[in-house]
Parts: structure tokens; sequence; C-alpha cells
């Protein structure tokens, strides 16, 4: 019923930049929290970046000043700007999303299928 589709990931050199964007489509009543996380092999799922509906944001430590989170309410998109990228960025990135399909609903997530960023050094 619902699909996040991801697009943008791929190979940069450190220091390079990189969007990333993701579309929700589907039978969506709302949208709540759209975020962004990563994992790398071996380790755990973390939070890259969250923005909330009407544009609060929150970012990992290891990416402030550096990634720029944003979405467009009417594309039901989110998106990530990433810069002075490092080697330690590379892993899956994966987009979220709460999503209410109907007024009375509950949110629940939905996930992406992971988009590959590599940074080489």
């Amino acid at each position: 019923q619902v699909q996040l589709v991801e697009s943008g990931g791929g190979l940069v050199q450190a220091g390079g930049s990189l969007r990333l964007s993701c579309a929700a489509s589907g039978s969506i009543f709302s949208i709540n929290d759209m975020g962004w996380y990563r994992q790398a092999p071996g380790n755990q799922r973390e939070l890259v970046a969250a923005i909330t509906s009407v544009g609060s944001t929150n970012y990992a430590d290891s990416v402030k000043g550096r990634f720029t989170i944003s979405r467009d309410n009417a594309k039901n998109t989110v998106y990530l700007q990433m810069n002075s990228l490092k080697p330690e960025d590379t892993a899956v990135y994966y987009c979220n999303a709460v999503i209410r399909l109907s007024r009375w609903s509950q949110p629940k997530d939905y996930w992406g299928q992971g988009t590959q960023v590599t940074v080489s050094s």
C-alpha cells in the first residue's frame, strides 16, 4: 500500500557531496516524522537525521554541520544533503517515515529499501 523509494546514493571521494531523496507513495492520509538512518557492515542501524511535519530537525552528532535534512510535504518527499563526506559515512542509508493511512488509524513506521553510499579516501 505504501512505498518509500530512495535515490541518490553512489560512490564519492572524501570531501564530496551527495543528495539523497525519498518519496513516499500510496494510500497516505498523513506523514508525521521522516528521517534517514544508516547501517555500516557489522554495525547497528543508527539515526542520521530526522524532521517533523512542521520542520523541526534532529541530527546525529557525527553529521552535524555537514548534513542537512529537509522535506517537501506536497510531494511526500524527504531529502538528505550530505556535504564534506568522510569514509566513515560509508553505509547503506535507509529512509523512514511515520505514516497514517486514515484519520482513524495509528501511525506506523515504513522503511525504504536502502541506498548505498560509499566514500573513498
